[in-house]
């Protein structure tokens, strides 16, 4: 498994157990609601600043 794909399971499991939407999601970190799903489904790898806009929208650190 490769590390978008990774990326996008942790994304994705974290989200759901926020209960937290890819719409809400996407409009909480300014992104669109299709490149939070690209993420998850591991297409596409984050750029850092579309990683802390994530981070900060869940209420975590990027680490």
């Amino acid at each position: 498994m490769n590390s978008e794909a990774i990326f996008g399971q942790i994304l994705k499991s974290i989200r759901k157990k926020q209960k937290v939407s890819q719409e809400e999601l996407a409009c909480r970190s300014n992104l669109d609601r299709t490149y939070i799903s690209m993420l998850e489904r591991g297409i596409h790898q984050p750029t850092l600043n579309s990683l802390l806009a994530i981070a900060a929208a869940l209420d975590m650190k990027a680490a």
